[in-house]
């Protein structure tokens, strides 16, 4: 088994706001903040690394979690601040966000690749200057038109896509401590095969 750095950050990307808290949009943001709920962590506000903040520990390891309150389109502010701050390269990063080619109930991890014209990937990749980091995809499922997108992701999802996504986002969660230690092949074999 290849083990990988671990991962020192985990980015979840969304919309600021009460207006985009229940958008599809803000997989990430969910993802997150579940996460620190876990572990009784509430978020505090760096604004000096342009979001919001906590700091927990998984498997062991010191990990940061940060929620950019930039806007999607300007998520790698956040991101490459925080990263040059604590010294975190982009192999040590794992970014959660929506993802329209994925069914809702299904979650992807993958490493590198381009952004499929997410805007939040699209920013972050020219901040940080590399396609290197990590990805969890949550899937959102597509409104099979183009011209639909940008309403589709800013809306809610129905009660029963909610209740896949988020049945996704726990079945991610599950594999974290994996992932953090770098074991990102097994935890691929893992969320690849289910759903």
């Amino acid at each position: 088994m290849v083990v990988q750095h671990p991962i020192k950050l985990i980015v979840g990307l969304g919309n600021p706001g009460p207006d985009h808290e229940e958008t599809r949009h803000n997989a990430g943001f969910w993802f997150v903040d579940r996460l620190a709920r876990q572990h009784n962590q509430p978020f505090r506000n760096e604004s000096r690394h342009h979001g919001l903040a906590c700091k927990l520990n998984i498997a062991g390891k010191e990990v940061r979690l940060l929620k950019p309150i930039t806007y999607m389109n300007r998520s790698g502010q956040a991101v490459s601040s925080l990263a040059n701050y604590f010294r975190i390269s982009p192999s040590e990063i794992l970014v959660v966000h929506d993802e329209l080619d994925l069914e809702p109930g299904q979650v992807r991890l993958k490493t590198g690749g381009g952004h499929a014209g997410h805007n939040g990937l699209r920013d972050i990749m020219s901040a940080l200057g590399s396609r290197d980091f990590h990805r969890l995809r949550i899937g959102i499922d597509h409104p099979n038109d183009r011209n639909m997108v940008v309403d589709y992701v800013l809306g809610r999802p129905s009660k029963i896509d909610r209740e896949a996504i988020d049945g996704a986002i726990d079945d991610a969660i599950e594999c974290l401590d994996e992932v953090v230690k770098g074991e990102l092949s097994k935890v691929m074999n893992r969320l690849h095969g289910s759903r």
